[in-house]
């Protein structure tokens, strides 16, 4: 019998994210505990745009309750494990080996339409990984529909399967294309393994919903925002794992197969100030930290002169090595990564 044990690590199991916060952790860790104090055990924190929820992750067990939320579904998905999960959890390893097992099917829809063999051209996996992405996450459905797991191991063996699948994609991290040849971690063959959580006394929320609109719903003492900093829509840059999340039947379209998605008003520089202004009006609670770098739509001088209008407002700032996918137009490898904090 396996079960999820507390561990006081992040898992070293992650997607491969756009704008992670895992290197960026002690700095952001140094200006809530600097600005809230260094116990945070009757605080609620929110994580606003949890991504592949680092930041709620490390706060998770140290608060009494943790709210994340992400726009995108393969997030909420991984939020769904990481964070919502808090319960120590009986035989994750007997139903891992039993996906593991399963005998691969050849006609799923990852294999059709994202990997050589199913005649699209694309190859952001090799035919064996597409083949078995299919037969576990056909696997996964069966046993929420047989009422074999219940929606906790259901969102646990999913968040698994994104990010054993992401290890084996054959990109350069995020999926607006793919490579031309297959790599060397691409021709690895994919292994379901566990995406350990953090067992936790309290009961924790997470949703899937626009910023804006979930703003006005919940209230807490610690907000921590990390929005998009460019026009570079999530939804485009990760769509492959929305696909292998949701599971649904749609038409992929061009050649990267993108599915149809929700552009954000934080990634448009006629809208992200308008963003900006109305969250912060909206929002219930005591403090704000929100992260930004230099080369983002918004300017510090603008974020300054929107945050300072609704309390006391100070900003803390360090060099932080800029995304190695983008790096390559760039002169500097190096951007100034701030977080702008509030309190109301």
């Amino acid at each position: 019998m396996g079960f999820i044990r507390s561990i006081r690590r992040i898992s070293t199991l992650s997607v491969h994210y756009l704008g992670s916060k895992r290197k960026l952790i002690p700095f952001i860790q140094s200006a809530i505990h600097s600005t809230v104090g260094s116990d945070l055990s009757d605080k609620t924190f929110c994580d606003l745009f949890a991504g592949t929820g680092i930041v709620g992750r490390t706060f998770k067990t140290c608060t009494k309750e943790m709210i994340a939320n992400d726009l995108e579904y393969y997030s909420f998905v991984l939020n769904r494990n990481y964070i919502g999960n808090h319960e120590v959890m009986p035989d994750t390893q007997k139903h891992i080996d039993e996906l593991n097992d399963l005998p691969v099917i050849d006609t799923g829809f990852i294999y059709r339409n994202y990997c050589k063999g199913g005649g699209t051209g694309r190859l952001y996996f090799s035919d064996p990984n597409g083949k078995k992405i299919d037969t576990i996450r056909q696997g996964i459905e069966k046993k929420r529909k047989t009422d074999t797991i219940d929606d906790d191991l259901y969102y646990f063996l999913l968040a698994s399967l994104l990010e054993s699948a992401d290890k084996v994609a054959n990109t350069t991290s995020i999926y607006h294309s793919f490579l031309k040849n297959l790599t060397p971690t691409a021709q690895k063959p994919l292994i379901l393994e566990p995406a350990t959580f953090d067992v936790h006394a309290h009961t924790h929320q997470v949703f899937n919903s626009n910023a804006n609109t979930l703003i006005k719903k919940i209230t807490g003492d610690i907000l921590y925002l990390d929005p998009p900093y460019t026009g570079r829509n999530y939804g485009s840059s990760y769509h492959l794992l929305n696909t292998i999340a949701r599971y649904d039947n749609f038409t992929p379209r061009g050649m990267t197969g993108l599915r149809t998605y929700k552009k954000s008003g934080w990634c448009s520089s006629r809208n992200v100030g308008k963003e900006l202004k109305n969250l912060l009006k909206h929002a219930q609670f005591q403090y704000i930290f929100m992260s930004y770098n230099n080369e983002g739509l918004m300017t510090p001088t603008f974020i300054k002169s929107v945050m300072s209008t609704y309390g006391r407002y100070d900003c803390v700032s360090t060099n932080y090595k800029r995304f190695k996918s983008s790096s390559g137009v760039h002169k500097t490898d190096q951007t100034i990564e701030s977080i702008h904090i509030l309190e109301k």
